[in-house]
């Protein structure tokens, strides 16, 4: 009796305690709620319930790929300013842009890069938190992208583009000569239907894969192994765009139970990049001749401090390069061509323009008569407007001393941005957001107020010190693709339902059903499927 009392004691004293651990912890949750609801410093600012409370707001939206449009939805409901989550505002106006990302601003990354580093203490460019680290990586970078070495790659790059020109207007809608279940060709010269995205990113790939490590990745060429990296790198960069909001997910290793499959694709994208960097860093000794990417970072260093880059920092910067250089680009000139097929006016001007500008295909190079195709300029830069690759908010950190945006006070330790994809589309700002019109961008054509507008809200590559430093390089792999295809081949959209791939249509969910809109994924880097075209040389 005394052995069965002990054990209704015990059962008892347990359970007693197990109440009291929830209980404390319900309470806890409760204050946590309270206080992120009344007293936090951000809690005069409107937004969602939950995204006030939790974090898991904006993973949510993060995993779904909608976080571009889901902003367009919250300014629209809430206005300029929205708390999305519990120490996290977006504010949609152009005076934000400047506050927060300009060369003045108080403010740095935010920790929301943490979980971007591939491995501990690998810092590149893009991942650096820290301002002073960010600036010596940028002046030895600096080096690899300016005017004469960007001069020097270009033959590369037009290597590639060449092949890729040749694959687009071949028979087959694959190298080995299967039609990958798309349209055939037709007895009248048009190529089977092609999946745009699918074969821009394989020449964007092959273009960083030879300029960062010395040859391409041959996936033009039909290497099907190497064709894979592209779907482990998309998850690599999805995982750091869901555990990004919540640090802890990095930091605690959760993620790799949360997100098993993606951490596990990763790690794979990870060990192929790394020894590609290993190769190419022992082959960088010999090849003294080859000036690519690689040669130049190989040997620049900083000229306030003498430092160039360890190892682990090749391998950052390498990661960096391919992410930003293959994924912009491919995006940039597929949502082109999408939107110049759906605007059959604008293709027929802008063939006239290049028509009008050069005699072959051959003279298609980087100079002043290139630089003189504005019509060219403007279709690319609507698309980038309409369609950016980058479409989310670039999270900063206020430092100490806070931040004035708009006259708001915002206090030291907030977290916040501009939503890329909701400021381009903002109607006080772009007339007809929606509409795809690259003659909004002449001054010819439009007023020096609109003019003045839309250029305060473009920022497809980021403004300020941690603007893109690839812009130029972008610019003249998309401007050379472009141009070059335009010359050369005719272009139409696959009939029947093929030809709709990559536009809003009905079904598809709130900012997702305009027709004429190419879709992106928002996985920091967007992810695209399409246009899907069938392409036949020019008779001349």
């Amino acid at each position: 009796m005394l052995e069965l009392h002990s054990f209704e004691e015990l059962k008892s004293l347990l359970s007693l305690i197990l109440a009291s651990v929830i209980g404390t912890g319900l309470i806890y949750v409760l204050a946590v709620v309270l206080y992120r609801l009344t007293f936090h410093p951000l809690a005069k600012y409107p937004g969602p319930f939950l995204a006030k409370i939790t974090a898991w707001y904006d993973v949510y939206h993060a995993y779904k790929g909608d976080k571009h449009i889901h902003f367009v939805y919250l300014h629209e409901k809430y206005g300029t300013f929205v708390r999305f989550g519990p120490n996290k505002l977006s504010i949609n106006h152009p005076e934000a842009l400047k506050a927060i990302y300009g060369h003045r601003a108080n403010t740095r990354k935010s920790d929301f890069y943490l979980a971007f580093p591939a491995a501990k203490g690998v810092v590149s460019t893009h991942t650096a938190i820290d301002r002073q680290t960010h600036s010596r990586k940028r002046r030895v970078l600096s080096y690899a992208f300016s005017d004469s070495a960007l001069k020097g790659m270009e033959e590369y790059v037009l290597v590639h583009i060449r092949d890729y020109l040749n694959k687009l207007v071949s028979a087959s809608s694959e190298p080995n000569g299967s039609a990958n279940g798309h349209v055939k060709s037709e007895k009248s010269g048009w190529s089977e239907a092609k999946d745009v995205a699918t074969w821009t990113n394989y020449m964007s790939f092959d273009i960083l894969g030879d300029l960062c490590f010395g040859k391409p990745f041959g996936m033009l060429a039909g290497n099907v192994e190497n064709r894979h990296m592209i779907y482990l790198l998309t998850q690599a960069v999805r995982r750091h765009n869901i555990t990004g909001p919540m640090p802890a997910l990095h930091q605690t290793g959760f993620d790799k139970i949360l997100l098993r499959k993606i951490y596990n694709d990763r790690q794979q994208y990870l060990a192929f990049s790394r020894a590609m960097v290993g190769a190419r860093s022992k082959a960088g000794i010999m090849e003294s001749e080859r000036k690519d990417f690689f040669w130049y970072i190989l040997r620049s260093k900083d000229p306030e401090t003498g430092q160039g880059f360890s190892s682990g920092e090749l391998w950052g910067e390498s990661n960096t390069l391919i992410v930003a250089g293959s994924d912009t680009s491919s995006i940039t000139i597929s949502s082109t061509i999408f939107y110049l097929l759906h605007n059959p006016d604008c293709l027929t001007r802008l063939t006239t323009e290049i028509d009008s500008k050069f005699a072959s295909a051959e003279d298609i190079r980087s100079g002043p008569v290139l630089n003189s195709c504005t019509y060219l300029r403007a279709c690319v830069d609507e698309a980038l407007r309409m369609s950016p690759p980058v479409g989310g908010l670039l999270e900063r950190y206020v430092l100490p001393g806070g931040l004035t945006v708009l006259g708001h006070q915002i206090p030291a330790g907030t977290d916040l941005g501009t939503p890329i994809y909701a400021i381009h589309h903002h109607p006080d700002y772009v007339p007809n957001a929606y509409t795809y019109d690259p003659s909004r961008w002449s001054s010819e054509t439009g007023s020096p107020v609109d003019l003045e507008k839309l250029h305060s809200v473009f920022n497809p590559f980021s403004i300020g010190p941690r603007g893109c430093i690839g812009k130029p390089m972008g610019y003249l792999e998309v401007t050379l693709t472009l141009a070059r295809l335009v010359w050369g081949y005719e272009m139409r959209l696959a009939p029947g339902e093929a030809g709709m791939m990559g536009e809003g249509r009905k079904g598809l969910g709130w900012g997702r059903e305009r027709e004429g809109e190419f879709q992106t994924e928002e996985m920091f880097v967007s992810k695209v499927r399409g246009p899907v075209v069938q392409f036949r040389e020019r008779m001349r």
